[in-house]
């Protein structure tokens, strides 16, 4: 069988995992047209605006 040439201690072992232990949650920040909550730098998913302007037109729903 293979054996491993040496123990791997265990704070090496451990900061394989550490990466994963500090995962953010995303930026959050205000829609400038709608003022409802939204991720940084990304089009707002309420209105479809994003830097001032509308680059998604949302869908209307008939009723």
């Amino acid at each position: 069988m293979i054996e491993p040439k040496k123990k791997v201690s265990k704070a090496r072992r451990n900061t394989r995992f550490s990466a994963n232990a500090y995962a953010k949650t995303p930026n959050l920040v205000e829609c400038s047209h709608c003022h409802t909550m939204k991720e940084a730098h990304r089009i707002c998913p309420n209105c479809g605006f994003y830097n001032g302007r509308q680059v998604k037109v949302k869908k209307e729903e008939n009723k």
